[in-house]
C-alpha cells in the first residue's frame, strides 16, 4: 500500500482529467444519470443498483417507475407487492422486506428523507454507499460512489488497501474523498464506475487500451 499522504495531488489530478475526458466520450447512459431524473429516481435506483448489473437494473426500472413513481405511491404498496415487482432482480424476499421498511420510513417523514449523514444512514437499506450517492446527489455534496468497482480501479492505479471491508479502510476512503473532489464530482464518480465495467474488469482487464496504464501501478508491474 502507497501511504496515503505521499500520494502527490498532481498524480491525483493527472487521474481526474484523465477520467473525465474518457468519460466525455464513452460514458454510459442510464436513466439515472438524466438530468430530468428525480431525487426520488435517483435513490431508488442507486438502491438497486447494489449488487446488479447497471444494465439489467437499466431495463427493470421503467416498469418499477411506471407503478411507483414517487415515495408516496410506494409507500403504499404492500410488502409482497414489491417483492413480486422487484423479482427479476433476485434477492427478491430480502430486497422486498428492506425496501418496504425504507417506504414506510420515508411515508411518516411525509417523503422526506432527514438531513444528517448519521440519520440517513441509519434508514433502512442505506448503508455507506446509498448514503454517499445521496450527499452526491440531493444534497450536492462531493461524496465518492465507492464500491468494489471503485475500490478496484483506485487500488489498481493508486495502490492496495488494508482492510477487507472497504467501508472501514482509512487509506481508501480518504483516497476516494480526495479523488471524487472536484468540480465534475457526480461525472467523475461515473467516469470511475464506467471505466472500471468497461476497461479496468476485474477479470481480463484492457489494459492494451487503457489510457492510465504508464502512470498505473498494476499496469506498470503487470503489462508495461
Amino acid at each position: 500500500m502507497v501511504p496515503i499522504n505521499i500520494i502527490y495531488e498532481a498524480h491525483i489530478e493527472f487521474f481526474q482529467a484523465q477520467l473525465l475526458e474518457w468519460y466525455a466520450k464513452n460514458g454510459r447512459n442510464f436513466l439515472w444519470r438524466n438530468k430530468s431524473a428525480t431525487n426520488y429516481e435517483l435513490i431508488i435506483s442507486e438502491i438497486f443498483l447494489q449488487r446488479t448489473k447497471a444494465e439489467t437494473v437499466y431495463k427493470f426500472l421503467p416498469q418499477f417507475f411506471k407503478k411507483y413513481s414517487t415515495w408516496k405511491l410506494l409507500g403504499e404498496a404492500t410488502e409482497e407487492e414489491l417483492k413480486e415487482i422487484i423479482q427479476p432482480l433476485g434477492l427478491y424476499n430480502q430486497r422486498g422486506e428492506r425496501l418496504y421498511k425504507l417506504a414506510q420510513e420515508i411515508k411518516i417523514r411525509n417523503g422526506r428523507f432527514p438531513r444528517e449523514r448519521n440519520q440517513v444512514e441509519d434508514l433502512p437499506m442505506m448503508g455507506q454507499y446509498i448514503t454517499n450517492a445521496y450527499e452526491l446527489y440531493i444534497l450536492k455534496k462531493k461524496a465518492p460512489l465507492l464500491d468494489v468497482n471503485m475500490a478496484r480501479l483506485l487500488e489498481r492505479f493508486f495502490g492496495e488497501r488494508k482492510m477487507a471491508d472497504i467501508r472501514h479502510d482509512p487509506y481508501l476512503q480518504t483516497l476516494a474523498y480526495r479523488v471524487v473532489n472536484v468540480e465534475k464530482s457526480k461525472e467523475l464518480n461515473w467516469a470511475v464506475l464506467d471505466f472500471a465495467a468497461l476497461i479496468c474488469k476485474k477479470r481480463q482487464p484492457k489494459c492494451e487500451s487503457c489510457l492510465l496504464v504508464k502512470t498505473c501501478i498494476y499496469g506498470r508491474l503487470n503489462y508495461c
